[in-house]
């Protein structure tokens, strides 16, 4: 199995990578900061760092890291930033910009590569978020992105006809997302971040492994049961 995913040097993504590589695929890997199972997997990892925030740098990035791919059975978006949990009239418009830059311009950048390359794609899954459907208060950036990318995976579905793509809210995983939610946020001030401090500890919130493994297990579902260009929860499945 060959897989290309974003954002895989931390959190959801470094879990997908390891699920992915225990059970025998070749992954390319694109983040920030690189990912630290490199030198354990140096033969099926490839990995390149990339910050996906700089658009006009993609391309190469990509060009370098794939030269050698002839197919891709999966392509998993995962690379995202949350920002700060406060007022949307509070949040200034230039990190508003570049959250979208990385939550939602880079994939369509990357989607935009792997047509003109023709670079034949089984199955994309897109990571999206309750959130962009509960727009739940504070919430207000990651939300407005992960509704922007719902509607662009549900866009490119249209474009890309021997692909099938989804978004696909992961639910609730224990990253270092949480350790600032749980710990820094009030949750007085806002009230739906006491939902993650009650489920942190539970089977309610599994760590990144446990969550790859879980969305690994669903692949197959997402391609057979939902339409492409669906956004799927998977606590809904």
């Amino acid at each position: 199995m060959n897989v290309f995913i974003t954002g895989n040097s931390t959190g959801l993504g470094f879990g997908l990578t390891e699920a992915l590589l225990e059970r025998d695929a070749i992954v390319w890997g694109m983040s920030r900061s690189g990912c630290a199972l490199k030198p354990k997997y140096d033969d099926v990892l490839r990995d390149r760092i990339q910050d996906l925030g700089s658009l006009n740098s993609i391309d190469e990035g990509l060009d370098s890291l794939l030269s050698d791919c002839l197919r891709l059975d999966l392509v998993i978006l995962n690379a995202g930033i949350l920002g700060r949990i406060q007022e949307i009239s509070h949040t200034d418009v230039h990190d508003l910009e570049h959250m979208m830059r990385v939550n939602v311009w880079a994939n369509k950048v990357i989607l935009d590569w792997l047509i003109e390359r023709q670079l034949p794609v089984d199955q994309v899954v897109a990571i999206s978020s309750g959130a962009a459907v509960n727009m739940n208060y504070g919430w207000g950036g990651y939300s407005l992105s992960k509704a922007a990318l719902n509607n662009l995976i549900q866009l490119y579905a249209q474009e890309m006809p021997d692909t099938h793509l989804v978004s696909l809210a992961p639910g609730l995983v224990d990253t270092g997302m949480q350790d600032y939610l749980c710990e820094e946020v009030d949750s007085e001030d806002f009230p739906s971040v006491q939902k993650l401090r009650d489920a942190r500890g539970t089977d309610d919130m599994p760590g990144p492994r446990a969550a790859g493994d879980g969305i690994i297990d669903l692949l197959d579902t997402l391609k057979n049961d939902y339409e492409s260009g669906a956004f799927v929860d998977i606590r809904d499945m």
